[in-house]
């Protein structure tokens, strides 16, 4: 069992930038590929980035590709979202996924759940 807690949201102005963590506990959590979905009012949930469990590999969506940085610490079990150059568009509950096998693009793909962090982004 992993247990996700997410931190570090909150509202923003456009253009600035905010740092997101997921903490993770748990006996295997630093083994588990790690990936950021985030949802808007009345959309469905969407695929941000994944990271794997060594930290080696990492995938972004193209709408945050060049603005958003994924990275872990899993001497601290805590896996990062650095996000730069904020847009309104960005604004959504943002959650971190945690998946033991096999982490990809799908949401199905991850076993656990934070409970999401919002983040708003201001024209």
């Amino acid at each position: 069992q992993v247990q996700l807690v997410e931190s570090g949201g909150g509202l923003v102005q456009a253009g600035g930038s905010l740092t997101l963590s997921c903490a993770a506990s748990g006996r295997t959590a630093s083994r588990h590929g790690m990936g950021w979905f985030r949802q808007a009012p009345g959309k469905e949930r969407e695929f941000v980035v994944v990271i794997s469990w060594t930290g080696r590999a990492t995938y972004y969506a193209d709408s945050v590709k060049g603005r958003f940085t994924i990275s872990r610490d899993n001497t601290q079990n805590t896996v990062y979202l650095q996000m730069n150059s904020l847009k309104p568009e960005d604004t959504a509950v943002y959650y971190c996924a945690a998946a033991h096998l096999g982490a990809g693009v799908e949401s199905s793909e991850y076993e656990y759940w934070g409970q999401g962090i919002q983040v708003t982004v201001s024209s």
